[in-house]
This record gives C-alpha cells, sequence and structure tokens, in this order.
C-alpha cells in the first residue's frame, strides 16, 4: 500500500519574516496552490495559498507571510493516501504538509497527484447531479477583472465560468489572473481589461445525468480540477475534485 512518503515531493518553503512578492513568485511559477511556511528550524507554521497572493498587487510591496498564515492541513509519511484524502477532504485545501515526529516539514503531497489513485481504487457512487455544486457562482466576458478579483476574494472559490448571454463562454481561475501579468495594472490603476482576455475558451464540462466516476476520470485525463455542469447548453452546476473527494468511499484504514 502505498503511503504519503511514496509520493511527496518537495515544496518551496516559506519563513514567517519572507515577502510576500516571494511567495506570488513561487505560486505564479510553479503547480502550487500552496505553499507551506516555517519556522527557522523546519518546523510547519502553516500555509498561504494563491487566494493569498492575489491579494498583493504591488510588485515592491514588503508585506511579510505572517499576516496570511493559515492552519495546516499535515500528515505523517507513513499515512495511507486515504488518510491524506480525508486530511485535504477536511481542510478543504489542495495538498497536506507531510511533517515528521519532530514537526519538521519533509515535502508535501498534491490532491492533483494522489486523486487519480483514489478514483480507481475507492468507489464514488451517483451521477454527476448528485454531487454537483448546484449554486454556480458566474461572471460574465465583459466584466472587467477587477469584478473576478473581488469574487475571488470574497469567496475563495479557485475558478469561475464565464457567460456571454447567459451562454458558457469560457472559465476564468485564480492562475489565470497570477499569470497575467496586465491584470496586476488593471487591479492598481483601475483599467477595465475584460475577463475575456485572460480566461480560457476551451471549457471541458460534465452533464448532470453521467456517472460521477466518468466525470472524475475526464477531471484526471484534461488535468483541470473543476468542470461546469451543462445540462441542454444551460450552466445547472459545477463539479469540482473537492466534490468527487467528498463522494468517495475511501476504503483505506487511518493509521
Amino acid at each position: 500500500m502505498r503511503t504519503a512518503r511514496d509520493v511527496m515531493i518537495q515544496i518551496p518553503g516559506l519563513l514567517l519574516t519572507d515577502h510576500m512578492t516571494r511567495a506570488r513568485k513561487i505560486l505564479r511559477d510553479d503547480e502550487y496552490r500552496e505553499v507551506y511556511v516555517h519556522d527557522a528550524r523546519k518546523k510547519l507554521v502553516g500555509y498561504i495559498d494563491l487566494t493569498d497572493a492575489l491579494r498583493i498587487t504591488d510588485t515592491r510591496s514588503n508585506v511579510t507571510v505572517e499576516g496570511y498564515l493559515k492552519d495546516a492541513p499535515r500528515v505523517g509519511p507513513d499515512d495511507s493516501l486515504e488518510q491524506v484524502a480525508r486530511v485535504i477532504r477536511e481542510a478543504n485545501t489542495d495538498s497536506a504538509a507531510v511533517v515528521g515526529p519532530d514537526g519538521i516539514v519533509m515535502g508535501g503531497v498534491l490532491l492533483s497527484e494522489i486523486f487519480p489513485i483514489l478514483i480507481t481504487r475507492n468507489e464514488i457512487r451517483g451521477t454527476v447531479a448528485d454531487h454537483m455544486t448546484r449554486t454556480v457562482v458566474t461572471c460574465d466576458a465583459g466584466d472587467p477583472v477587477t469584478q473576478i478579483h473581488g469574487l475571488i476574494m470574497e469567496s475563495g472559490f479557485t475558478a469561475f465560468p464565464v457567460l456571454r448571454k447567459k451562454k458558457l463562454s469560457g472559465i476564468v481561475s485564480r492562475r489565470d489572473l497570477l499569470n497575467a501579468g496586465r491584470v496586476r495594472k488593471a487591479l492598481s490603476q483601475a483599467d477595465t481589461i475584460p475577463i475575456e482576455e485572460v480566461m480560457t475558451t476551451q471549457v471541458i464540462t460534465a452533464a448532470p445525468q453521467e456517472r460521477a466516476s466518468a466525470a472524475a476520470e475526464r477531471l484526471v485525463k484534461h488535468d483541470i480540477s473543476r468542470m461546469p455542469v451543462l445540462d441542454g447548453g444551460h450552466l445547472v452546476g459545477i463539479i469540482d475534485r473537492h466534490d468527487v473527494l467528498k463522494g468517495l468511499v475511501l476504503h483505506g484504514r487511518e493509521k
């Protein structure tokens, strides 16, 4: 049985005194949605995520990560992947820190890495409609990026379907904003860059009546975290890895 030790990766760490601009650079350049913060002895003290990084729009900011710190989900190196999933599910994060008995950070386990394993060896019952989120926060293709930035800050959601004349036109994520250099300028100067200029237009979707397991497999195949759910061309919900995770019957035993 594979454990956290088998799948953990090295995630760049931060000190409490590091600037948020450094955290932003790590989150922009790499695959991580969360970065763990440790003290001088490498003991875990918390984490910050992509939404925190988006709060800093000034590239010369001297704000430190300490003010954005949140409690970090943690697992032991010998915990099963099912136990890791339980911890991530409870914390509603996209990763868990792997720490030794002394509290030292050894690495991290990404939900995106263990998700394909979990859905192949654990059962997910029902249809997409059984697990999807029905109340979907959306935006319009012509809305300014400042508006979606505000939605992310308020809701904590990672991505939003973009509509044009009430039809799905694209999807915009936190990373789309973080990677678009013009967005920082728009936020600082109140420019009106429309969302359609930074959104992703090729959207993978699901149908409410299809098996949830099939939708989960599509999330893996396309390496995406969430999918809008369409019924007859109308947006009726959204399903993401966490929706699937909540529906999984995790068979692995806790330590």
